[in-house]
């Protein structure tokens, strides 16, 4: 499964201001809102649902890297955005540092398989230190995407 087949590109925020885990999530809903990848009476549900599922344990996966997601009847597919927050997020990480990279993720319930395979193909390029890298020295929403089609073309 390949990043911009589910990344909104107009949603990414190379340059988040958030310092805190549920200002990052609010943010990252909200420019999947602004994109259009979801409706405005939905934001707030998949805001929560996020946040119950970091109740769970944190998605802070380590090495400046969080994946938070979840599963909402409001969306009918797969949907995810990219964020980079420069000063670092403080996301009770499994290691305690900051996050950098985050990669919010939002698939239908009905379609598990799918949540797995994003889930998997995220994991995957964020092991690749030259993809975590240059991911966080994108100044630009082109800049990670084009960094994004890099990676789904093995190119990194």
């Amino acid at each position: 499964m390949k990043l911009c087949d589910f990344v909104v590109a107009d949603a990414i925020l190379p340059e988040l201001a958030a310092n805190a885990k549920e200002s990052a999530i609010k943010a990252m809903v909200a420019s999947l809102k602004d994109a259009g990848g979801i409706r405005a009476e939905d934001e707030e549900g998949i805001v929560a649902a996020i946040m119950k599922r970091e109740e769970l344990g944190s998605t802070g996966i380590g090495n400046g890297v969080a994946v938070p997601h979840t599963k909402h009847a409001s969306v009918t597919k797969l949907i995810a955005t990219v964020a980079l927050a420069g000063g670092g997020v403080d996301f009770a990480s499994l290691d305690g540092e900051p996050v950098h990279i985050l990669f919010l993720l939002v698939s239908p319930p009905d379609k598990p398989g799918d949540h797995l395979r994003a889930l998997e193909s995220i994991s995957r390029h964020l092991r690749n230190q030259n993809f975590c890298k240059f991911l966080r020295q994108s100044k630009t929403k082109e800049a990670v995407l084009d960094l994004l089609k890099e990676a789904d073309n093995n190119e990194i």
